[in-house]
């Protein structure tokens, strides 16, 4: 089966918002042995979409729609599709339920225009929302499919997953299933790791894998199509271990993992509280932390101590290694972790100080970092990055290492084996 993604809404082509749907439709569908060979971005216009729909019938047997499914005036995809198919609209009485329900429990008029969310095309398997008001839609026709979602991501990605992915899955599977497992990669770069393992995937066939890159991290998915998940996995493990011999020291999680909700579960599991002393990411490393459920568990808190001042009057790092080696160092950055592990009765401190750009600080240049951890009382360790990249780019890759370096530091002390 081959696939073509078209994203509607114009403020997609305006630079408004980044079509983030098709990279996780694509994502999705290559679990499932799906290809995508072409993502198309048409704006809210009928006449537009038409062309891009007859275009892709030509090249497509599935094909799948983001966006323009709203009450408003603009919102024109499931109409234009109907009028396209030949086929009429229908309202949808649990959509329409749904709908109601919404702005019954917010006390709040509704509108006429979001009946228009319950409408559906009439012979369509209706896809539940049960993240918003506008069902998608799940179309079988002679030769090809035709699947409607709506564009918000937080409605979009669940009722993919949820609702059509599985109807997919019966599809193309032969009765039999397709299981997929990520390995999840920090420390390796994308052209490195897959020249390592490039002769495994040459030579595999079923199962399949497929290196993905994003953010300084890289997976790769192994997936297997088998009669059983039994068998499945019979053809994932030996691969995945004669994977991990050859790049498994880079390896920080699999699945659903990513690199702060591995670190917040190990300190959960080993009750290890943690601290942080930030510069340049200015509390972006606590906020990663901050995103994964529990964390109130092992955060303890911490400062961001942006000036020279603040970081000697408030964390209390010593003016003298600020004047003999500068903020931008390793001492700086060991005593600032020692500093606020004993501030706030942690059993780690992590600091992070640097020079995000545009600028280089001092001497040093554009993307110097110098990330510390003090463990209990051990001595305190201190890595330095010396990164490429835009400000935030700096800022994030640096909070991601750091978390990379902390997952690290436990495995080997022997807290939890990845």
């Amino acid at each position: 089966m081959n696939a073509e993604i078209i994203a509607v809404g114009s403020e997609l082509l305006l630079g408004q918002i980044a079509n983030t749907n098709a990279k996780f439709i694509s994502s999705q569908l290559s679990e499932l042995g799906i290809n995508v060979y072409y993502h198309t971005v048409v704006g809210d216009n009928p006449k537009r979409l038409v062309q891009a729909i007859e275009i892709a019938e030509k090249r497509a047997d599935l094909i799948i729609f983001s966006g323009g499914l709203g009450p408003t005036k603009d919102d024109l995809t499931k109409e234009t599709i109907a009028k396209h198919l030949g086929r009429g609209m229908k309202e949808d009485l649990e959509a329409m339920n749904m709908i109601e329900a919404f702005f019954a429990k917010r006390n709040r008029p509704m509108t006429a225009n979001n009946r228009k969310q319950a409408l559906v095309i009439e012979g369509s398997e209706v896809l539940a929302n049960e993240n918003g008001m506008a069902p998608g839609m799940f179309i079988p026709l002679e030769n090809s499919i035709v699947i409607l979602l709506p564009g918000p991501p937080k409605e979009l990605e669940p009722m993919f997953q949820f609702e059509a992915k599985p109807k997919l899955a019966k599809l193309v599977s032969d009765g039999g299933l397709i299981v997929s497992h990520v390995l999840r990669f920090y420390g390796i770069g994308e052209a490195e790791l897959e020249d390592r393992v490039q002769h495994i995937i040459d030579q595999q066939t079923n199962p399949t894998i497929a290196p993905l890159a994003g953010d300084g991290e890289v997976t790769l998915r192994i997936t297997a199509k088998a009669a059983s998940e039994e068998e499945a996995w019979s053809l994932i493990t030996p691969t995945r271990t004669e994977l991990l011999e050859i790049v498994g020291d880079y390896l920080y999680g699999v699945n659903d993992d990513s690199l702060s909700s591995k670190l917040v579960n190990m300190l959960i599991e080993n009750d290890l509280k943690i601290s942080a002393a930030e510069s340049l990411t200015a509390g972006l490393f606590q906020s990663e932390l901050a995103a994964i459920e529990g964390v109130s568990q092992v955060l303890q808190g911490g400062m961001v101590t942006y000036t020279e001042e603040m970081k000697i009057n408030q964390l209390g790092v010593p003016k003298e290694i600020i004047d003999q080696y500068s903020v931008v160092s390793a001492e700086c950055a060991a005593s600032m972790a020692i500093n606020i592990k004993e501030k706030f009765n942690a059993d780690i401190g992590v600091s992070l100080t640097g020079a995000a750009g545009p600028g280089k600080h001092a001497d040093q240049p554009v993307g110097t970092v110098w990330i510390g951890i003090a463990f209990r009382d051990d001595e305190p360790l201190t890595f330095e990055l010396n990164l490429q990249g835009m400000r935030n780019t700096n800022r994030l890759r640096s909070v991601k290492t750091a978390i990379y370096r902390l997952i690290q530091l436990l495995s080997e002390k022997g807290y939890r084996k990845i």
